[in-house]
């Protein structure tokens, strides 16, 4: 067991998500509302609702149609401090998709985004035992014409704004469940275009693809040298230790081939010293640990030795400056505990030093974020 005690005086957790179905316009909000108004059968409606893809990318109903604020955040925390010594302090919010039901208007989705930066911007982070909110990456969407006002809108509704995050993630597979609206998003005229105004204010760019996109973000990188960009989740090699969808992952030899792939452009990536990587999602349903809703890893030490090689090829290849630690909870709650996460985490990298636990579980994510060092110094 590795612990961060004497090495940082708190983790900074650079990849949450927070909702209220009863309050938000979230994308998910018709099964949330009637999960909310029958909870006892949720469940057993949850495989007749939402599509095959959905239940693979989130296992159970409970994950997206139960409000998760500080409040639960904090529960699912309060492991951490016994597995490796100090607690999560500091958080960086990641838009969570949301979307007005029935608008296809680019627009109109980019406005709707802003209330949940004041949403967010709002909720009792820094009250009690909650982590302090230290950044804020919301929505947005460079196609748009309006996307310049509403940066300027995001900026306005919180000075903890630090950028946007599009979830540009396709799949071949038709069971394998789609984020963007539009293969070859993030390489696309009009995206690249748009990005120039992310570019002029100085802005973070998260991206959220999966592993044969990478490319995409390749051409982004090389379009924009002197903006940061950080690829959410480790590039998201679908189905690398198992089956989903259709056929992804099915044998052997096809997930060998993924994570093949996923080398290689992930080492083509890394030439690109703009880009850092999130080391989050490492329990996410859809890499492929199965399909009950209890969840499928097991244990801090199964979870080390499965995603082992994928953050050593990372460090190998970006250094130890260029990544940090992010929960993605609670999407990855049904499979893997926080504490356990962290946990798992901390003792793959022990083995290149206190400098580098500090810089994945802290200092990179205060300095790409440019998180207010403030409390820090207090």
């Amino acid at each position: 067991m590795t612990s961060l005690d004497g090495v940082i005086s708190g983790i900074v957790d650079a990849h949450l998500q927070q909702w209220n179905p009863r309050r938000t316009p979230w994308a998910a909000n018709r099964a949330s509302r009637l999960y909310r108004f029958v909870p006892g059968i949720g469940d057993r409606i949850f495989p007749v609702v939402v599509s095959r893809a959905d239940r693979e990318y989130v296992l159970t109903p409970r994950t997206v149609a139960r409000t998760y604020e500080p409040h639960q955040y904090v529960a699912d925390a309060a492991g951490v401090p016994a597995v490796v010594g100090v607690p999560i302090d500091t958080v960086v919010h990641i838009e969570s998709h949301w979307r007005a039901e029935s608008t296809t208007d680019l627009s109109a989705v980019d406005t709707t985004a802003v209330e949940e930066t004041r949403y967010v911007d709002g909720l009792p982070f820094g009250a009690g035992a909650a982590p302090r909110l230290g950044a804020l990456i919301a929505h947005g969407d460079p196609r748009s014409a309006e996307f310049g006002r509403i940066l300027d809108e995001h900026a306005a509704a919180s000075d903890r704004f630090r950028g946007i995050r599009i979830i540009a993630s396709r799949h071949p597979d038709p069971r394998v469940r789609d984020g963007g609206d539009a293969d070859g998003m993030l390489a696309s005229a009009a995206f690249l275009e748009g990005f120039a105004e992310i570019a002029r204010r100085g802005l973070v760019f998260d991206a959220s693809v999966y592993s044969h996109q990478l490319y995409d973000v390749v051409t982004l990188a090389r379009e924009y040298p002197d903006t940061t960009i950080v690829l959410d989740h480790f590039g998201i090699p679908a189905g690398v230790f198992g089956p989903i969808g259709v056929r992804t992952g099915a044998t052997a030899a096809a997930r060998a081939d993924i994570l093949r792939l996923w080398r290689e452009r992930m080492t083509t990536l890394a030439a690109h010293r703009n880009v850092v990587v999130k080391l989050s999602g490492l329990a996410m349903p859809v890499l492929g640990y199965g399909h009950e809703r209890w969840g499928n890893i097991g244990g801090q030490s199964t979870l080390a030795e499965m995603v082992g090689p994928l953050v050593e090829h990372v460090i190998a290849h970006f250094g130890t400056e260029r990544i940090m630690y992010g929960s993605n909870f609670p999407i990855d709650k049904p499979n893997a505990r926080m504490d356990m996460q962290v946990g798992a985490l901390a003792d793959i990298l022990s083995g290149w030093g206190p400098d580098t636990l500090r810089r994945v579980f802290r200092d990179n994510a205060m300095r790409v974020y440019r998180i207010d060092p403030a409390a820090d110094a207090s």
